[in-house]
């Protein structure tokens, strides 16, 4: 199977090291997804070294950096390993605020949402530079060909919100998408995740016909099954909703997931266009 140019073993139980992989003759691999493992010991040098290998996501294992490898990989991987050992009992912040899908900050009321408009693929992660909060990405959109989006955009104007532009970009998944908060004090802190649905528009067409349908988990407890903002919306396309919950952060980590059941519509206003979508997110202390 040396010839594979895809190789998706995510969330598979795997333990142990990478050691006795011999990864010099996978030559073809340009997608390796080993994300939410627990496999442990450092990245080998001969994956880092692979030619086409242009996507790659390790996170939520256990595997330790190193000097060889920092230079390569995205920074950041130590954070969103599975003992999140980044400021373990130094925290560095209460709050953290992102506006997804956008390449500028602003700010709402007193809240500073910082952007987030990273290239993110189909098994990628980033983490800011403090670093304060990190996303990860995974799952490749079906039958999208080349076009399928990660971030998507409207220049419409949107309800119930006294900030129309916090809800023009928005960030989307075809499985997974999570976001992580680094380095913050422990506490109680009341997480705010906003949604605004304007790829299933509620009009007289064949496109309302769609329907996007996922979960929300925060802090690994599963907050709304079959979410749909839609409906959450009484039906209203470009109408802003918010979602509050009050979670426990005691190892300085806080991870808010976004995950994609297959329930809902895969196909429509076009291909590749499902999935968990978010607009924005913040975390305050208390």
């Amino acid at each position: 199977m040396t010839s594979l140019n895809t190789l998706v073993l995510r969330n598979c139980r795997i333990s142990d090291s990478l050691a006795s992989v011999n990864f010099s003759r996978f030559e073809a691999l340009q997608l390796l997804d080993l994300s939410f493992n627990d496999m442990t010991g450092q990245v080998p040098q001969a994956l880092l070294n692979l030619n086409f290998l242009n996507i790659m996501n390790l996170v939520a294992n256990n595997f330790s950096s190193s000097n060889s490898n920092n230079s390569v990989l995205p920074s950041g991987l130590e954070c969103l390993q599975r003992n999140t050992p980044c400021f373990l009992h130094s925290p560095q912040s209460s709050s953290f605020a992102v506006d997804c899908g956008n390449n500028i900050s602003g700010s709402t009321g007193n809240i500073m949402y910082q952007p987030d408009s990273g290239n993110l693929g189909a098994a990628s992660y980033y983490v800011t530079g403090a670093p304060g909060w990190g996303v990860s990405n995974v799952g490749k959109f079906m039958d999208a060909g080349p076009c399928g989006s990660y971030i998507i955009s409207s220049s419409g104007q949107f309800q119930n919100t006294s900030d129309s532009e916090l809800f023009k970009t928005a960030r989307m998944s075809p499985s997974s998408l999570r976001y992580y908060g680094i380095g913050l004090r422990n506490g109680n802190y009341t997480v705010t995740l906003q949604f605004a649905e304007f790829g299933y528009e509620d009009s007289r067409t064949w496109k309302s016909l769609g329907k996007r349908v996922f979960d929300i988990f925060v802090q690994g407890e599963r907050k709304e099954q079959n979410f749909d903002i839609r409906k959450a919306a009484s039906g209203r396309s470009y109408t802003s909703v918010k979602k509050e919950y009050i979670v426990p952060v005691t190892r300085n980590f806080l991870e808010i997931h976004l995950f994609w059941a297959g329930k809902g519509t895969c196909c429509i206003p076009s291909q590749g266009y499902y999935g968990p979508t978010i607009s924005a997110l913040s975390a305050t202390l208390g």
